[in-house]
């Protein structure tokens, strides 16, 4: 996540932490040059990727890219000036996460600002 919406991305890994399950956050500082490395990196350590958008999904085919295969890629996005509360990252997290169980865990949890 990127921009505003990071902050509840932020707020969203706070409460899924609470309730047990193992998350991170990735906030790219700047889209130009991408962060493709730090994407990289990150999905190297992670069971899966969402990506959080005010968009239609403008940036998630870079992070696909970047992702390079090594863990699933899943969108979540809302468009009309909206604003995604935590609360529904939060349940699009918990939604996801049994489709995670078989995956290997990640060795790092952590918010990395790229």
């Amino acid at each position: 996540a990127y921009g505003t919406v990071a902050r509840a991305c932020n707020m969203a890994l706070g409460q899924l932490r609470e309730e047990g399950l193992r998350a991170a956050l990735l906030r790219p500082i700047s889209l130009f040059p991408f962060p493709s490395e730090a994407i990289a990196a990150a999905a190297a350590r992670a069971r899966a990727v969402l990506v959080v958008e005010l968009s239609a999904g403008q940036m998630v085919e870079d992070v696909r890219a970047a992702v390079g295969g090594r863990c699933p890629v899943y969108f979540h996005g809302r468009t009309g000036g909206l604003m995604v509360p935590a609360e529904e990252v939060a349940e699009r997290v918990r939604a996801l996460a049994p489709d995670w169980h078989d995956l290997p865990a990640p060795e790092r949890h952590e918010v990395v600002n790229a």
